[in-house]
């Protein structure tokens, strides 16, 4: 997997013909419908021409030698525990002491990716239907791909997290290793996009899946997790509308320290008389600190004078008296990794940022300029940066000015922010030191309610899936063993 001097020189070119001709990196959708299932290779370029890429720096990243938190361990994830499939996996374990691939029943293979394919499974004796995440062993280890394999499934056991995956149950046999996860049946946001009008995303439509995927990055950022890997292709529908993330094998895993920012008192005027404006630029605080001892202390007593103003005057008056008096906002959290360090050339070409294809190393701030790629995409329906091929991709990437299309007409807010994302100097780039705590407050997110979002409306509600049953044809019904070398044929 080292890069080797002729290999760095040809950085981001493409793979060579035995590569290519398989599933790229993070084209394993977890839970693609067979509507949107997406391939690689010659197929995948004539679906998106996006597929991703993955090697390795002869330096380890952070990620080789860290651990996943406590998290990890539990058993079920807290904002899924009145899930049915939880419950249906547990009654079997009681009974049977665990679980296998024998307990499930492949109905169809979803889609395929580099290092497994993803089929749709029933379990056994319930309705109960997920996407399980079928990886040849030995193939992983003929390809040097365990540690990416391992990653994955990692990252799966520490997620508990409305907009990314619920990984239900892992296992082994001989041959396989095995992921039991959630399964979308809304397939993925570039096959929804190619459905709407002009290939492109209403203004509002884009504003809440963009929304969404703020926050999963935000709670992977919390966890010490760089995706590298955002694209259309890896953002699913759920049966309700809302979106999950998928695709963490290109993942870094790294060390995070949450700190918190206290903020001035926007209720004060700093110039108005007999008031005390408690203006504190940001600096980090303990946790411990946030008691209700740390908040400014109001006065509830103060001299009443008797007068003879009006009504209004006296509400005017006392409405000021009440703003001077509130108590200041409690800090803001900030828990973005920035001093996570790679040098591998991890994701996809029209999506990689410009440290990454340099070789300069890269650290949280390339999720951020992917989020402003996904942000374009999806209203402008093509990357700002798309050449004739992979290499003419990489060089204005690097080299050429971004650049806004006249049609379709694009707010000032959303322009903003997309120019704010895709600063080809990282340490510049929006959201580079407070992560999406700064990207949140930008005016495209005005009228975002953050703490309600799964209760607003999806721009669009995905049809039933038809499941296959027990009788039908079995023409889609691939099976491992069928595979070789856990590549999809």
């Amino acid at each position: 997997e080292d890069e080797d001097p002729e290999k760095s020189s040809l950085r981001g070119s493409v793979k060579d013909s035995s590569v290519s001709a398989k599933f790229s990196d993070g084209a394993s959708s977890l839970t693609k419908a067979s509507g949107s299932t997406k391939v690689s290779g010659h197929a995948d370029l004539v679906q998106s021409g996006k597929s991703s890429v993955y090697r390795a720096s002869a330096g380890s990243d952070v990620s080789d030698d860290s651990t996943c938190s406590s998290i990890c361990s539990s058993a079920s994830k807290p904002h899924k525990s009145n899930d049915s499939r939880w419950e249906a996996i547990q009654v079997i374990r009681t009974k049977e002491g665990s679980l296998g691939l024998s307990h499930f029943r492949l109905l169809k293979r979803l889609g395929c990716g580099d290092i497994g394919s993803v089929y749709l499974s029933e379990l056994s004796g319930t309705k109960c239907y997920f996407a399980m995440k079928i990886m040849d062993k030995a193939s992983l280890a003929g390809r040097k791909k365990l540690l990416r394999a391992q990653t994955e499934r990692e990252i799966l056991q520490c997620l508990d997290h409305p907009f990314l995956p619920t990984l239900y149950t892992h296992f082994e046999t001989d041959k396989f290793s095995c992921l039991v996860m959630e399964f979308c049946p809304g397939g993925d946001l570039h096959t929804l996009r190619q459905k709407q009008p002009g290939k492109y995303f209403p203004e509002q439509a884009a504003k809440f899946y963009v929304a969404e995927v703020l926050l999963a990055l935000e709670y992977l950022h919390m966890l010490g997790i760089i995706y590298r890997d955002l694209k259309p292709e890896n953002v699913l529908v759920r049966e309700d509308g809302h979106i999950m993330l998928s695709d963490f094998d290109l993942s870094l895993r790294c060390d995070v320290s949450p700190t918190l920012l206290k903020s001035s008192n926007p209720g004060v005027d700093p110039n108005q008389k007999g008031n005390q404006a408690y203006c504190v630029q940001p600096v980090c605080i303990e946790p411990a600190c946030i008691q209700p001892a740390c908040v400014t202390t109001t006065t509830c007593f103060s001299p009443r004078f008797f007068s003879s103003k009006s009504k209004r005057e006296k509400k005017e008056k006392k409405a000021k008296a009440d703003m001077a008096t509130q108590v200041r906002p409690l800090p803001e959290l900030v828990a973005e990794p920035t001093d996570a360090r790679s040098m591998s050339f991890v994701g996809t070409h029209e999506y990689l940022a410009p440290e990454i294809i340099k070789g300069e190393g890269h650290g949280s701030a390339v999720d951020w300029w992917t989020f402003g790629i996904f942000l374009y995409e999806l209203l402008f329906g093509k990357t700002p940066f798309k050449g004739s091929g992979n290499r003419a991709t990489l060089f204005n990437v690097v080299g050429q000015p971004l650049r806004f299309p006249e049609s379709p007409v694009v707010g000032f807010a959303a322009r903003d922010l997309i120019r704010g994302l895709l600063i080809k100097e990282p340490q510049h780039r929006l959201a580079y030191k407070r992560g999406a705590t700064e990207i949140k407050q930008h005016p495209f997110f005005e009228g975002v309610n953050w703490a309600l979002i799964r209760c607003a409306t999806p721009p669009d509600i995905p049809k039933p899936v038809e499941i296959p049953r027990p009788g039908a044809s079995t023409s889609q019904k691939a099976t491992p063993s069928a595979e070789k070398d856990g590549i999809c044929s």
